[in-house]
């Protein structure tokens, strides 16, 4: 079985003293608990990235960049390289989310790109992918979906479960209070872990991790994890707040029993 993930997805939010805090109100908390099958991730913006790091030295929590550059160095400003984010030991780096690719005109290709980049650094990706609210109720889901994977996807090795996570984010999901049911979740996830066995192996597709995000919290967490192929949550919102974010936490604590 694979881990479950809580990842947080904190976007262009807190700012130093609230990163502070709320460091502060996990940080006891996750080191007292038993947290084998549970890994928590936070991925704040970029100026905080290593000071998180100190903040949560000891704890489970692994940090996150939001994004990555796809150049290796030079004159880009504003850009962050994958070789940057190595050298801070991050191990993870979202790449691909929905507002990069909607306010960014990021493409499969580009995303693509970015991911290489992640993962010749020793970066693990987590990818996301989904539909919007037009593509959803136009029947195209499943192509969407086939089509980022193969696009995003193209000719990339994935030598074990390890080297990638996979989020499925439906954008009409995302901040607006809606949520897939576990069922319309589901459906995506086993199309996702479907292609994954068709393109890599059966071994690959079992144990990658793959994550459902869309406006995820407390409320509907469990009902999400309860599904076979859903294995965590990319959760905006709702892991901006400690109680909430440990509260997600040991609901995953709970449904690993």
């Amino acid at each position: 079985m694979s881990k479950i993930v809580i990842a947080g997805n904190w976007k262009m939010k807190k700012g130093l003293e609230d990163i502070r805090a709320f460091c502060k109100a996990i940080v006891s908390s996750l080191m007292a608990r038993d947290m084998a099958g549970v890994m928590p991730i936070l991925a704040p913006s970029y100026p905080f990235l290593d000071l998180m790091q100190g903040e949560l030295k000891g704890s489970p929590v692994k940090i996150a960049a939001q994004d990555v550059s796809s150049h290796p160095a030079g004159a880009f400003t504003g850009e962050v390289s994958a070789a940057m984010l190595s050298s801070l030991g991050l191990e993870y780096s979202i790449v691909g989310h929905s507002e990069r690719r909607a306010h960014h005109d990021e493409s499969n290709e580009l995303v693509r790109e970015k991911l290489l980049m992640l993962m010749d650094n020793g970066i693990k990706p987590i990818l996301c992918i989904g539909e919007t609210l037009l593509q959803r109720d136009g029947g195209s889901t499943k192509e969407v979906i086939l089509e980022q994977l193969d696009g995003c996807l193209r000719n990339v090795n994935i030598y074990n479960a390890e080297n990638i996570m996979i989020a499925y984010e439906p954008v009409w999901a995302i901040g607006t209070g809606r949520t897939a049911t576990g069922e319309q979740a589901q459906e995506v996830h086993r199309i996702i872990r479907s292609w994954l066995n068709n393109t890599y192996n059966q071994a690959i597709a079992d144990e990658i991790v793959i994550l459902y995000g869309g406006s995820v919290k407390p409320e509907n967490l469990a009902g999400l994890l309860a599904m076979p192929d859903i294995d965590g949550g990319l959760i905006g919102g709702a892991s901006l707040q400690a109680d909430k974010y440990l509260k997600m936490i040991d609901i995953a604590l709970e449904s690993r029993k």
